[in-house]
């Protein structure tokens, strides 16, 4: 038997194939647009054409007289029909001590609209041509009302109000830190500095579009889509359709080409979908195109602020204050608003020591698409903050940026740490990270670099950002159940998704890490609501909760199955020995498979489940350095050189989280440098709306990535001591390429003033620059 080599191949630590690859390459793979069923129909959207309007009327009658059309549904069908809005209240309060605001959210509008891309109606027929075809015979009328699509401009006197309970357009605003301490310790600093800064509005851009499928099965309505969160799916459309519980709705979701915070929780279409799938009592399918993608799928980031950093003379950090405004469009949701409230705050101070901070941060409604999860989630917004304002200080002073971050670093004797925001770092080793980041960037060789490029006419400049990442979600525990079939077959079934990431091969190495079988012998059941419900998969927190789970359960199936070999082989279990797929009687050959086992049980199977919960977050941390070039004929920014040392603790996966840092340090990049949702001031109309406007970065815009791992610090809070990975390479690129960007222009002579510039740094922006231009002021 050839286990434990297989052991020594495939356990948790060791470079293997994703076991999810070979079905995706060769076209096996089950995407929800792939599935067709017997009797299946099409749904279409009529979406609105204005940013703002009231909505006066909506004649479907030439749409449902059309051939192949099945149904027409508008937003006063369904209220009639008993569907409800899927707001969920805001824990935050507005300025006045009111709870936060929002308007109602019907899966299709009623009454009015107030983002281009907000669904109107939809139709039902046999084909999608035929749906199309009728959604363009519906006669909506709107009358049209002014939009607003900047925070500034929503706030002022006399816009126009989203809301009827926030006439001032805040759906909710948060206050942290100690206002008087800030103040008195920068009114002693002996260096202060400040920067205005932008973090754009993003769309982020799954390969899949979002898909749903509708079908009736013994009066259950079984949902499958594209989704991170099955169970928060489930329990949303039973919330919103008359007369359901969620054990009458079942969701499933099969393979998802990406997610990246996009596809968590519930969206209208998802509702309107099942609702036209229960009326008419056969499948119903809809499939976003692009467009809809951009328009009504949520953004992310969008925050605009003024940040300041005080500093006494040897550049010893004393406060960090922050103004911040974050739009977070038509409709407030609960994710939209906590990122910038409440998450991203937690990592304020980063892996800073700096005593006080006062934060005044406000959430703002405009008529643009609502806000949400976009990997990161707010982390990055804050870690950009405290970054760009170390290098600031550091040019202010005259110190090397990697020696003023050394200074203020958090001290390992200081763990466990309470920031002031009361988060609990538990361990962190951040200046042995430096150090590692540094020589692995060569970071002391970089002004011949820096001469080699000017020889050949370009600028050059260097950017660092050391930083950590709060990662866990809002749910800390996880459970997964353990089937060993008769077959060979160990099933793992887990409330976490996959969607890309490669989960599901990171649970198989923990697997065999205890069952001590072929890696192929393991599979991996994910996404479905009748067989697993949980949190799902966001935050980073799939591997440290998910993973601890299927350690567990994995433990408790070998002790469950000793005790049904004692059985079997008449010994007590102390007497009885595992070993790759085998229990053996101590000091016999006397034993029995695991499979064999599993086959004599009246249940043709062996089951267990196991759950763990993790004490705390994990708090994953790296140091980041990028070199750029700049053409300044051109402005063009090349990526010339991208290092990084990351500690993420306990690695299970090395081929996984290598991807994931890379990867993840692509879509930083993409922000730094060229991606933007941009709406039109005057209509509201987003004029981003193809991959043609929308830049996303090329392959051919990077030479490559030195990625290096430390994993001699292990997260305490959980059973793997291992820390999320999933966003640390996004919130460390941007930070760490505009400060390369920034740098290149200062010693092109712009010197502080090249802090000015605010993402994407196009080549255009970079160019103007140059000029002396640097456009509007952010904030008055």
């Amino acid at each position: 038997m050839n286990a434990p080599i297989e052991v020594g191949r495939f356990g948790s630590g060791k470079t293997v194939r994703r076991i999810e690859d070979p079905a995706l390459v060769t076209g096996r793979g089950q995407f929800t647009d792939d599935l067709t069923r017997p009797g299946q129909a099409h749904l279409v959207f009529l979406r609105s054409p204005h940013a703002h309007a009231r909505l006066l009327s909506v004649d479907a009658a030439a749409a449902r007289a059309m051939p192949g059309v099945l149904a027409v549904f508008t937003g006063v069908d369904l209220a009639a029909a008993g569907v409800k809005p899927i707001n969920v209240p805001l824990p935050f309060p507005r300025p006045d001590g009111s709870p936060g605001a929002t308007a109602a959210r019907h899966v299709l509008a009623v009454d009015r609209v107030r983002y281009v891309g907000e669904a109107v109606a939809a139709v039902v027929a046999e084909s999608r041509e035929a749906a199309h075809n009728a959604a363009e015979a519906i006669l909506a009328d709107y009358e049209d009302l002014p939009a607003v699509v900047d925070v500034f401009a929503a706030m002022a006197p006399g816009a126009p109000v989203l809301c009827d309970a926030a006439p001032d357009n805040i759906a909710a605003e948060m206050r942290h830190g100690d206002a008087a301490a800030t103040d008195a310790a920068f009114a002693r600093a002996a260096h202060v500095v400040a920067l205005d800064l932008v973090n754009q509005r993003l769309a982020p851009s799954t390969m899949e579009p979002r898909v749903v499928l509708a079908e009736i099965d013994a009066g259950r309505i079984i949902v499958t889509l594209s989704s991170q969160m099955p169970t928060a799916v489930r329990d949303g459309i039973a919330a919103a359709l008359p007369g359901l519980t969620g054990e009458q709705v079942r969701v499933r979701v099969g393979d998802v080409g990406g997610g990246f915070g996009m596809k968590t929780g519930l969206y209208p279409e998802e509702v309107v979908v099942a609702h036209a799938a229960r009326s008419l009592q056969r499948p119903v399918k809809w499939c976003a195109q692009r467009l809809e993608e951009f328009a009504a799928s949520v953004h992310g980031r969008d925050q605009v602020g003024r940040a300041e950093l005080a500093l006494d003379a040897d550049g010893k950090v004393l406060a960090l204050r922050l103004r911040s405004f974050a739009n977070v469009g038509a409709y407030a949701t609960l994710t939209g608003v906590a990122i910038p409230l409440m998450i991203g705050p937690w990592v304020t101070t980063s892996i800073y020591d700096i005593p006080v901070i006062s934060l005044h941060l406000t959430a703002v409604m405009t008529n643009c698409m609502s806000t949400g999860a976009y990997r990161g989630a707010g982390r990055p917004e804050a870690i950009y903050t405290v970054e760009r304002l170390m290098d600031a200080a550091a040019r202010e002073i005259g110190l090397d940026p990697a020696e003023l971050r050394r200074r203020n670093m958090i001290r390992p004797a200081q763990m466990p740490y309470t920031n002031p925001m009361a988060q609990v770092y538990d361990v962190g080793e951040f200046e042995k990270i430096l150090d590692q980041g540094l020589a692995l960037a060569d970071w002391s060789g970089f002004e011949a670099r820096r001469a080699a490029s000017k020889a050949r006419g370009l600028l050059r400049g260097r950017g660092i950002a050391t930083f950590l990442e709060w990662t866990g979600g809002m749910a800390l525990a996880e459970n997964v159940t353990v089937n060993v079939l008769p077959e060979g077959i160990i099933e793992l079934v887990s409330a976490t998704q996959a969607m890309g990431q490669g989960i599901a091969t990171s649970y198989a190495q923990l697997a065999v890490d205890t069952f001590g079988v072929p890696i192929e012998n393991i599979r991996i059941v994910q996404g479905d609501t009748d067989r697993a419900n949980g949190f799902g998969s966001a935050g980073s927190r799939s591997l440290f909760t998910g993973g601890a789970a299927v350690q567990v359960a994995s433990e408790r199936t070998i002790e469950h199955a000793k005790a049904l070999a004692g059985e079997a082989l008449e010994v007590a279990p102390a007497d009885i020995d595992y070993r790759a797929g085998r229990f053996s009687v101590v000091g016999t050959d006397v034993g029995i498979g695991l499979f064999d086992l599993a086959a004599q049980q009246a249940t043709a199977r062996i089951t267990a489940q196991g759950d763990a919960t993790a004490g705390a977050p994990s708090w994953p941390n790296a140091c980041h350095v990028c070199e750029v070039e700049i053409d300044p004929a051109t402005g063009a920014v090349t990526v010339a050189a991208y290092a990084s040392v990351n500690d993420i603790g306990r690695i299970v996966s090395p081929t996984i989280v290598r991807g994931q840092i890379e990867g993840g340090a692509v879509q930083g990049i993409g922000q730094a440098l060229s991606e933007q949702v941009i709406y039109d001031a005057d209509s509201g109309q987003i004029v981003t709306a193809s991959f043609m406007d929308y830049a996303l970065p090329h392959a051919d815009t990077f030479i490559g990535f030195k990625t290096a791992f430390d994993t001699s610090v292990p997260c305490t809070t959980n059973l793997l001591g291992a820390k999320g990975v999933g966003e640390l390479g996004t919130i460390g690129a941007t930070p760490a390429v505009v400060n390369a960007v920034v740098d290149a222009l200062a010693s092109a002579g712009l010197g502080r003033d090249a802090e000015r510039v605010q993402m994407p740094l196009t080549g255009e922006r970079v160019w103007r620059a140059l000029a002396g231009d640097f456009g509007a002021k952010v904030i008055a």
